[in-house]
């Protein structure tokens, strides 16, 4: 079938399904299936290659500041910014973004990953840079436990050929370092007192947690407060303000800012670069303000026990009504025993106004054994947050969802307020 048609095809299948609402990965599963290729054909010509971002926690936000921070060193960047990290996500992105001739006008192609999808993915195509960024224990029920995750990113970075770069202070993934043919590996880190800060899956219970590496990093996180953070770079420190909510997404700063350093080498622009960093916000429902009402309500992806933890680490429940919304389809694991090794004590002062979703009852039950109290549990997610927003009318609200809690909220939440389109 002719290259040109295809695209046609799958254009018009992405304008169909986006006029009915539909998913965001129909297009790419309808084209993948007529034009198996079609993701090779489109990447190959890019002149900077293709990147790849993985890893359990931080994927999406890390992308968006990736792609950031390289436009704003003059590249231009394609991506997959719905978060649909699996093959036929990337390739209903490009088929927004090809003209109708197949021909991807980009420098470069930064892709969002999941760990599974990532190791197959690069049998096909080769990136040129990959980051990894953590090994956590998420959905269970499809990759297993985190040994195996971490082997799915050693493939990657086995895949990749020109630079490779790691979390130093995950043992799982640095020790990838020994497995690397790339020809460069860098590493991001922590300075020594934010280890603690930062617990590796192994170190989650630890009282005392120890560097496993003594690596040099590229990029360090040597201190973070309120909305200010300073890295050492070649031995020297800068601090920044950051419009980032939370404190995982500060370390995941120092993640990109150090893949785009290798992307760049000598024509980097460090003025310019940390320009952009102080003016990146969350990717959406990662800590995402909307405004309802007249006040603000947080939307905080939830989906393993170090992203809860760090997520009610970062967000004070003090003058906030509290919403959790936890669905267990597909895309959120089916396996929700994760949420009995998060500790929801910090809640346990204001409580929890609703709880929602496809496994509202467990999260109930999860929290009463935290004698945090609740007000309402009401599994469907519409009806909730209308009870939720009319309840707490007149202050700040934050809701806690697993992933496609999250989407559909910004669904019901888009009729009524404005909610960034992601296309």
């Amino acid at each position: 079938m002719p290259y040109s048609f295809v695209t046609l095809l799958g254009k018009s299948v992405r304008y169909i399904a986006r006029l009915r609402g539909g998913g965001s990965a129909l297009p790419g599963l309808f084209v993948e299936r007529i034009q198996p290729d079609f993701i090779k054909k489109t990447l190959s010509e890019l002149p900077k290659g293709v990147v790849i971002i993985s890893g359990t926690n931080g994927k999406t936000t890390t992308t968006k500041m990736v792609v950031e921070l390289l436009e704003s060193q003059g590249l231009k960047v394609f991506t997959n910014r719905t978060g649909s990290n699996f093959s036929r996500g990337v390739a209903a992105a490009l088929l927004g973004d090809i003209d109708n001739y197949g021909k991807l006008h980009a420098d470069i192609a930064v892709l969002e990953l999941d760990e599974a999808h990532g190791a197959k993915f690069v049998a096909t195509i080769q990136p040129r840079y990959s980051l990894l960024l953590n090994v956590m224990r998420d959905q269970l029920d499809r990759f297993g436990e985190i040994d195996a995750t971490a082997r799915m990113l050693s493939t990657i970075a086995t895949s990749t050929t020109d630079a490779v770069v790691l979390n130093r202070e995950d043992s799982r993934v640095a020790n990838i370092k020994d497995l690397v043919t790339a020809k460069e590996i860098r590493y991001f880190g922590l300075s020594d007192k934010l280890l603690s800060t930062f617990p590796s899956d192994d170190d989650m219970r630890s009282t005392t947690v120890k560097r496993a590496h003594s690596l040099p990093v590229d990029v360090e996180l040597t201190a973070f407060e309120g909305n200010n953070a300073t890295f050492t770079i070649d031995h020297k420190t800068t601090t920044t303000s950051l419009k980032l909510n939370g404190v995982y997404n500060v370390f995941n700063a120092a993640a990109a800012l150090t893949l785009v350093r290798t992307i760049q080498g000598k024509d980097l622009n460090d003025e310019t670069l940390f320009t952009a960093l102080a003016a990146i916000t969350p990717a959406f429902g990662r800590g995402e303000t909307l405004t309802v009402g007249g006040h603000p309500l947080e939307l905080v992806l939830v989906k393993n026990p170090s992203g809860f933890r760090l997520g009610l680490e970062s967000f004070s429940p003090s003058g906030y009504a509290t919403m959790i919304a936890i669905n267990d389809n597909y895309a959120d694991g089916r396996d929700m025993s994760w949420l009995w090794d998060v500790d929801f004590a910090s809640l346990q002062p204001a409580g929890v106004s609703h709880i929602s979703g496809m496994r509202a009852y467990d999260m109930a039950l999860r929290l009463q054994y935290d004698e945090v109290t609740i007000k309402t549990v009401e599994p469907v997610l519409a009806t909730a947050l209308r009870s939720f927003i009319e309840a707490n009318k007149d202050q700040p609200k934050r809701i806690y969802c697993t992933y496609t809690a999250m989407t559909a909220l910004r669904r019901e939440l888009s009729k009524i307020t404005d909610v960034e389109t992601i296309s």
